[in-house]
């Protein structure tokens, strides 16, 4: 199977990517990106493809564009990459591709939110992609016994990866007077570290994973031949009734748990009007409670299945959501909500893959994992648009957070009906 030096290769891969996610989406970029369009809006509102918006909107509706282009180019990524055995080779490239454009939010200022819509376009869709190849390695480097315990390491040392950056942005944030800095300055020093984050701890993973296998006898044009590879997966993942079954139910709760993820620290400032620096506190506060989350979650999923472990995790989400809209005024409370979602985050995302990979058939792991990604960390679409659509229907954030509670509740339904 693998050394210990190609799994601590796969590990290192979270602990670079999962600064983007920290960082970048869940604290910096909602809050910096909304008060940009916000100086660029006209009573309110700004131009978006062509539709006058919210400007408070248009972070969540650059990542809904972002993974609807995924739906379309990840699966096709996932068949390139096990019908050229160039694994390796895709995940370099997409890394690069979106560390540098991570890093070029640094220059984000003023009131140009055009710009920094297409780096988080690119960004987001690179992080995706990455996603896809990384979590197809799972099955190389593990057994399927060993998946749950696996799964929910990789996910602890993201944790982790993103929660050292996170601090390390907490410090410069919260000194940016001492340092001679401005508050804005700051953030883009917060945001142009975690592409940097990125580009320089893949270098570990890209050392210690095996290099691509030869490639497979195909016709000279792979793209056609992707294609029909793709095709041919799509007729067979509806065969494969536990993985599909499972990936609709997923589809749902995760997008749940992406949007929960995302909109934490907007939520926080806009409705509670919290500071920045008690909101990457509480957040640095869930990275590393999330850790220990993960290692407790696959404890019980060793003595009562993974799949009830899971379901038990999402009537846990249920209830953080309901607190949310009825109880959530003060610090105090959003601390206390923040601890509770980071014991079920690691346990729901770690469990929720390693089972995946159990029902998936050998040799199209990224194939099976580009529909899966399509609902992975930081792509979720359903979730951003629905909180997104909700806020700018009513403007009232409770209702929009509320608004995700039917994500996890059908997701949840579609999980105990499906025979995994």
């Amino acid at each position: 199977m693998s050394n210990k030096k190609e799994r601590f290769g796969w590990y290192m891969f979270d602990w670079a990517i999962s600064a983007f996610s920290a960082t970048v989406i869940t604290v910096f970029l909602g809050p910096y990106l909304s008060n940009i369009a916000e100086n660029a809006a006209i009573n309110g509102k700004i131009n978006f493809l062509g539709f006058l918006i919210n400007s408070a909107s248009y972070f969540g509706y650059v990542i809904s564009a972002s993974v609807l282009f995924q739906v379309l180019l990840l699966p096709l990524l996932g068949a390139y990459s096990d019908r050229t055995n160039r694994k390796k080779s895709v995940l370099i490239i997409l890394s690069f591709v979106g560390a540098i454009s991570t890093t070029l939010l640094y220059f984000l200022e003023g009131t140009n939110y055009q710009i920094g819509g297409i780096l988080l376009f690119a960004a987001n869709l690179s992080f995706g992609g990455a996603m896809v190849i990384y979590n197809s390695f799972l099955n190389d480097i593990a057994l399927e016994h060993e998946r749950d315990k696996i799964s929910s390491i990789g996910w602890g040392v993201g944790f982790l990866g993103g929660g050292v950056l996170l601090l390390i942005n907490l410090i410069i944030f919260s000194n940016f007077d001492s340092l001679g800095i401005t508050e804005g300055h700051a953030v883009r020093i917060s945001l142009g570290s975690a592409g940097l984050w990125w580009a320089g701890f893949s270098l570990i993973t890209f050392k210690y994973l095996k290099a691509d296998k030869k490639s497979l006898n195909i016709q000279s044009n792979v793209a056609i031949s992707s294609f029909k590879q793709l095709k041919n997966t799509l007729k067979d993942i509806k065969k494969e009734k536990k993985a599909f079954n499972f990936l609709i139910a997923y589809l749902f709760y995760n997008d749940g748990v992406q949007a929960v993820i995302t909109f934490s620290a907007l939520f926080g400032a806009m409705e509670l009007g919290l500071e920045q620096s008690t909101l990457i506190s509480a957040i640095l506060m869930v990275q590393f409670v999330a850790f220990f989350g993960s290692i407790i979650f696959n404890k019980g999923a060793e003595k009562f299945s993974t799949k009830n472990i899971i379901l038990f995790s999402l009537v846990i989400w249920v209830f953080c959501l309901v607190y949310a809209f009825q109880f959530l005024y003060t610090a105090i409370d959003f601390y206390i909500l923040a601890f509770v979602i980071a014991l079920v985050l690691g346990g729901t995302q770690a469990l929720s893959r390693s089972l995946f990979s159990k029902l998936i058939p050998k040799e199209k792991e990224s194939e099976y994992f580009s529909f899966y990604e399509i609902s992975e960390r930081g792509t979720s679409w359903v979730g951003y648009f629905l909180f997104s659509f909700a806020l700018d229907m009513t403007d009232s954030y409770r209702v929009a957070i509320l608004s995700l509670v039917i994500l996890f509740v059908v997701g949840g339904i579609l999980l105990k009906r499906a025979k995994v």
